[in-house]
C-alpha cells in the first residue's frame, strides 16, 4: 500500500556531525582486499598491519628490518644493544611464501597458433625465399620480407626444439623426393 500524501518526514543535515572523521573511520574499516591468500588467511582483523606482518616474519618497513651500518661513530657514543627480535608466531605464513617462490616460473609468452601455422606454411613452401614468402597469397597481412624474417625469427626464438625438428622434417620430406 501507498504511504499516506504527508506522512513521511522530511531528511535532516546532521550539522553536529563530524564528517572527516565519519569518512576515515568509514575508510579503515573497508580494508582493501589482501591478494596473496597465505597472507589473507592469517591476517587479523583486530590488529595493527605492523603487528600482523611482524607474527608471519615479515617486515613493515624493509629499511628498519634490515639497518645499514653507520660509517661515522662518535666518540661519546656507547654500543647500543640490537633490539629484541619479535616473535614469530605464524612461521607457516613465511614458509608457505618461500616456497610459492621456490616453484619455476611458468612461461607465459607464447605465439599465437594463427602465426605458428603462418610461418610453418611459409617455410615449408618457399624455405628461404622471403621475397616469395611476401608474394604469396597467404600473406593476408602484406607482411614485407624483412617482416616475415622477423617473424620466423620470433619463432625460432620461441620454439628452438619445435622449429629445429620442424626443419629436420622439412630435410627428410626433400630426401625423400629426391
Amino acid at each position: 500500500m501507498p504511504k499516506a500524501k504527508g506522512k513521511t518526514r522530511r531528511q535532516k543535515f546532521g550539522y553536529s556531525v563530524n564528517r572527516k572523521r565519519l569518512n576515515r573511520n568509514a575508510r579503515r574499516k573497508t580494508a582493501p582486499r589482501i591478494e596473496c591468500s597465505h597472507i589473507r588467511h592469517a591476517w587479523d582483523q583486530t590488529k595493527s598491519v605492523r603487528q600482523n606482518l611482524a607474527e608471519m616474519g615479515l617486515a613493515m618497513d624493509p629499511n628498519k628490518a634490515v639497518p645499514l651500518l653507520k660509517r661515522k661513530v662518535k666518540a661519546m657514543e656507547v654500543d647500543v644493544g640490537e633490539r629484541p627480535k619479535e616473535l614469530v608466531r605464524k612461521p607457516y605464513v613465511l614458509n608457505d611464501l618461500e616456497a610459492e617462490a621456490s616453484l619455476p616460473e611458468k612461461k607465459g609468452n607464447t605465439l599465437s597458433r594463427d602465426l605458428i601455422d603462418y610461418v610453418r606454411y611459409m617455410v615449408e613452401n618457399h624455405g628461404e625465399d622471403y621475397k616469395a614468402m611476401a608474394r604469396d597469397e597467404k600473406n593476408y597481412y602484406q607482411d614485407t620480407p624483412k617482416q616475415i624474417r622477423s617473424k620466423i625469427n620470433v619463432y625460432k626464438r620461441f620454439y628452438p626444439t619445435e622449429w629445429q625438428a620442424f626443419v629436420d622434417s622439412l630435410q627428410k620430406n626433400k630426401m625423400e623426393v629426391e
